[in-house]
């Protein structure tokens, strides 16, 4: 018999552990492009504390969630749309009109309960409209999308072109307050807001709906095969038309969370925000052609695109519009990616 010794079961479990990674990803491809997500934010992560220091931190944790809060929500909104084979060109729209009516709305000294609720609801009507047109008028989800994001935009420079600012002592702002969670040295503290929390619980509930519900199995279905969905018995219409409901709503969500953050509402807010969004949820493993993808996914990948920002300010010498640059590459290689992956399905 041969002996096994400490350093042979120490070297096997790495060996393992990565044979079972593979196992994973050979079973499973689409969950590829999802995992290709998690590895460039730790490396982008490794990088930055060697290259710049003080990123793994409360201080720059915190920053990141509390200013990406709202771009979390628009990638989840995002994903529901996209893993039924469609897309949604207006959330950005909705947020500009959303937080112009309710900084207006607001200013006139309407309950900031109402405020909140009319600025959600605003969302979901631009959502429901979208989603009739897709299913029940056969307009194809870029032009649908892309008429109410003109609508939505002009409706909102109807309202104001000037910078709306938030009453001081409105309540609303009370979601955008930090709140002191660890008390680390100097300025390194661990802070929230209630804009974060409701972004967490945003995330959650998507987690439930997609993986714990018939709605979420009929999402993933659609994007599958929409035709083979409806064989199968399962809700299409209803369910394609929530999904730009879910879309506009958590748009309108995202508007109150960024509106009680700055405090200011613009016509101008929201330009290319979609793009934004669509490029969160992409870098996060989510095919285009739908049908696979991953909420916690999307969550990464609206990550990603804050830490780049990060540490391109950190840098200092580095262009800021090498934002859009190394985001468009980023895209381009997780496009090519998952076209190695639906290729690998068929």
């Amino acid at each position: 018999m041969t002996a096994v010794t400490s350093t042979d079961v120490v070297t096997s479990r790495p060996r393992q552990g990565l044979a079972g990674i593979r196992r994973l990803v050979a079973t499973n491809p689409s969950l590829l492009p999802t995992a290709a997500a998690v590895v460039i934010f730790v490396a982008m992560v490794i990088y930055g504390e060697v290259a710049y220091g003080r990123i793994v931190q409360y201080n720059t944790l915190s920053n990141l969630l509390i200013n990406n809060a709202h771009l979390i929500v628009l990638a989840v909104a995002m994903t529901f749309v996209i893993l039924t084979g469609g897309i949604d060109l207006s959330v950005g729209s909705i947020i500009a009109l959303s937080s112009v009516s309710g900084v207006m709305l607001a200013q006139a000294g309407w309950n900031p309960i109402v405020v909140v609720v009319l600025m959600i609801v605003i969302g979901s009507v631009f959502g429901a409209i979208s989603g009739v047109l897709v299913q029940y008028f056969n307009v194809q989800p870029f032009i649908a999308t892309l008429a109410m994001m003109f609508l939505g935009r002009g409706l909102a420079s109807l309202l104001s072109t000037q910078p709306e600012r938030l009453p001081d002592e409105s309540p609303i702002r009370w979601l955008g307050s930090q709140y002191k969670i660890i008390d680390g040295p100097r300025v390194n503290d661990l802070v929230i807001t209630p804009g974060v929390v409701i972004a967490i619980l945003v995330v959650l509930a998507a987690v439930f709906v997609l993986h714990r519900t018939r709605t979420g199995r009929t999402v993933y279905a659609i994007g599958g095969s929409e035709g083979s969905a409806s064989l199968m018995g399962l809700a299409v219409p209803r369910t394609k038309v929530l999904v730009y409901i879910i879309s506009g709503t958590l748009s309108g969500v995202a508007a109150v969370i960024y509106t009680s953050r700055l405090g200011i509402a613009q016509n101008i807010t929201g330009i290319g925000w979609e793009l934004d969004a669509i490029a969160a949820t992409v870098i996060g493993g989510t095919l285009l052609t739908g049908g696979a993808g991953y909420v916690l996914g999307s969550v990464i990948g609206a990550l990603v695109l804050g830490l780049m920002t990060v540490l391109i300010t950190r840098d200092g010498g580095i262009p800021p519009e090498m934002t859009t640059i190394i985001t468009g590459g980023i895209l381009l290689a997780f496009v090519l990616l998952q076209r190695a992956v639906t290729r690998k399905k068929e």
